[in-house]
Parts: C-alpha cells; sequence; structure tokens
C-alpha cells in the first residue's frame, strides 16, 4: 500500500487532521497553517508572510501564490515552506502545479520549479525532498574530491566533521519537530554514560562503564574522520544517539563492495519513553533523509544489523531497507541491508509505509 493511503483513525502515524506545519528553510522556521482553501505562513512572532491558495483540480494540487509581492531572495524560501506543507496536508500527490508568480531562479536551478505550462511551475515531491536548504541548517558544500588512503583503504578526503545543528524537520503524525545536532563530548557525556548503561541498550551495544571509560570511546571517535556522533531529540529534548560514518572506512566495506560515498549508521534510543512505534518511524526516516541530503553523490545506505535482532529488522524492512545476505564480524553475525537513494526519493520513504506496521525499535 502506498504510503499516502489513509491509516486508521486511531493509528499513531496518522495526520489526515493536521492543519498547522512548521518548515524549516534554511535553518529558520515557517509556521504554515491551512484555512479551509488557503496557507497562511507566518514567523516564530506569527507575523504574516504570505498567503497561497492550495486547491485539488482533476490533474492534481495547485498551489496559487496570494501575495504580497517578495523580491526572489524572500520568496524562494516560502515557497520551499508552502510546498512541503501541500504535500504534508495532501501526501497522496506527488506534484504540485504552483502559479501566480515568476519562479525565483534558485528554485529553477536546483530543479524545485519545472517548466509547466505558460503561467505555472510544476513542484515535484521526490525533488523537493532532496533539498538541503529545508532541512540542513547550515548546509555545506560537497567536499572536492581528492583521493587518500587510511589505513591501506583509498577513498575519497572527507569534510570536516559537522558541528552544531545539523538537521531539523517538522513530524506530521508527532507534531512535532525532530531534529540531529553534533554530540558535545563534554555536556552530553553524563547522558551519553547513562543511556549506555541502560540494561536495554548494554544488551546490543555492550558498551557500559564509567564516565572515564565513555570519555575515551568519544575522544576516540572524535578523532577519527570517518564517523561522527550526533544527538536526537524531540522539540529539543535529547533522546537518542547516533553514529553516521562513511562506509569505505568502515569495517563493513569487505562486505559490501562500498562505493565511495556510501553512508552506513548506529542508533541508541536512550529514554525509555521514546521507544515507541511513531517515534522510531520518525528518527527511523529522518537518519535515512539525513544521510542522503548531506552528500548529493551519496546513492546508498548500508547497515549490520545483528542477525537475531529480529525487531530491528523488521524496522528497517519496513523502512524500505533490503535484506542483502548474512556475514561473520569477529563479535556478530550480521545481516547486510542496504537502502538506495533512488528507493527512498521515489517512493517518499521520509513517511511511514503503510504496508504493515512498524514495531518500537531500541537499538542497531
Amino acid at each position: 500500500m502506498h504510503p499516502a493511503d489513509a491509516p486508521p483513525i486511531d493509528d499513531p502515524l496518522d495526520w489526515h487532521d493536521l492543519d498547522t506545519f512548521t518548515a524549516y528553510p534554511h535553518g529558520t522556521p515557517v509556521r504554515v497553517l491551512r484555512d479551509g482553501a488557503s496557507l497562511r505562513l507566518s514567523d516564530a512572532a506569527g507575523d504574516e508572510l504570505g498567503r497561497c491558495a492550495l486547491a485539488e483540480d482533476g490533474a492534481g494540487l495547485v498551489l496559487r501564490w496570494q501575495g504580497p509581492p517578495r523580491d526572489d531572495a524572500a520568496l524562494a524560501p516560502l515557497l520551499l515552506a508552502a510546498l512541503e506543507a501541500a504535500f504534508s496536508f495532501h501526501p497522496r500527490h506527488a506534484a504540485c502545479r504552483v502559479a501566480g508568480l515568476t519562479a525565483p531562479a534558485a528554485l529553477r536551478d536546483s530543479g524545485v520549479l519545472l517548466d509547466d505550462a505558460p503561467g505555472t511551475w510544476l513542484a515535484q515531491r521526490e525533488l523537493l525532498w532532496q533539498q538541503p536548504a529545508l532541512w540542513l541548517p547550515q548546509a555545506r558544500p560537497a567536499m572536492a574530491q581528492q583521493y587518500v588512503l587510511s589505513h591501506g583503504q583509498r577513498h575519497p578526503r572527507r569534510r570536516p566533521k559537522p558541528a552544531g545543528a545539523l538537521y531539523q524537520r517538522f513530524i506530521p503524525w508527532l507534531g512535532r519537530t525532530f531534529s540531529f545536532r553534533a554530540l558535545d563530548p563534554d555536556a552530553d557525556l553524563a547522558m551519553f554514560n547513562r543511556w549506555m548503561n541502560d540494561p536495554a541498550v548494554a544488551q546490543i551495544w555492550q558498551e557500559q562503564g564509567d564516565l572515564a571509560q565513555h570519555r575515551r570511546y568519544l575522544a576516540e571517535l572524535a578523532a577519527n574522520p570517518h564517523i561522527y556522533p550526533m544527538i536526537a531529540s524531540l522539540d529539543g529534548e535529547p533522546f537518542a544517539y547516533f553514529e553516521a560514518y562513511w562506509a569505505k572506512e568502515n569495517r563493513i566495506a569487505p562486505f559490501c563492495d562500498a562505493a565511495d560515498y556510501d553512508r552506513g549508521w548506529h542508533v541508541l534510543v536512550g529514554e525509555p519513553a521514546y521507544r515507541g512505534k511513531a517515534v522510531a518511524v520518525a528518527w527511523l526516516t529522518s537518519i535515512s533523509h539525513y544521510l542522503f541530503l548531506d552528500d548529493a553523490r551519496t546513492q546508498r545506505i548500508v547497515g549490520e544489523p545483528r542477525n537475531d535482532h529480529a525487531q530491528q529488522i523488521r524496522n528497517l524492512d519496513r523502512s524500505g531497507y533490503a535484506k542483502v545476505k548474512e556475514f561473520d564480524f569477529p563479535h556478530k553475525r550480521a545481516l547486510l541491508v542496504t537502502l538506495l537513494r533512488e528507493r527512498y526519493f521515489t517512493d517518499a520513504l521520509w513517511w511511514p509505509r503503510r504496508d504493515a506496521p512498524l514495531p518500537s525499535a531500541r537499538s542497531m
């Protein structure tokens, strides 16, 4: 079943009655209120920024800018916000015609607005969700390519590790904002230590220990250029720890024939209150989205959960990850899973898949 098909009324992944949405173009919140056939855009203080008419006709969605007039620099982020909200309010539609304006050059150049009939532009959902400006507060340019050697492995030189806020996205079925930020090894140490010593986490990660041990763990990560730690939050409340890595320099590389820009991740959900189904869908869909946005050259995400971690494997399967094969690490029998960029964006996998329920997850 398509992710946009209507779920039961009591489904925790349902957002059919959503009327308020928050987008974050260039890291700035834009509130979008659905008022009948209109979308009203405002800033964090409630001051109106613009208005659109949004309608469905026989050909699909139509978004018409109603003002006030804006120059290209001011109009572009508002259109990004309006389109993200429009597709989220009407998730069955994969395209939207845009009228009532002259398309900003930046949106035409990036593929947000395509030439359509005279007086209109075409926005495709698949292309919109590949726009870093909507979800990365500090979108960074791709690193110029140069090959280097690390421990005998030839791979592209990687950018310096990011700092601060990395990703933020309004989750419609939660009505809350999910975000990633870079881990602060000093400020986050006590929380990291508490999470690693949670019995449910320790069973999978096997990294329980004292503060000194975890300080060393984070120091080793800081010295490793191919992997970086992140904290996930909902509305600013930290609840999970992630490690994002470049697959070619990782231990998984020999088992998946890693390409230059393949990525992977590990996760632990440290706060028990955030281990439910709806939150699991939020972080699973968001980590994939973030890694694809971070570098447009990333065509595949890989993973290696324990082959007997049935719950996590079900989660990955429901999120579009394909099972490839089992293989042996020194410490575990693993299952190789992969997610292709084209699959993620074509099938709108930033939203829940409706072919089966997604159970909760604790760690990977």
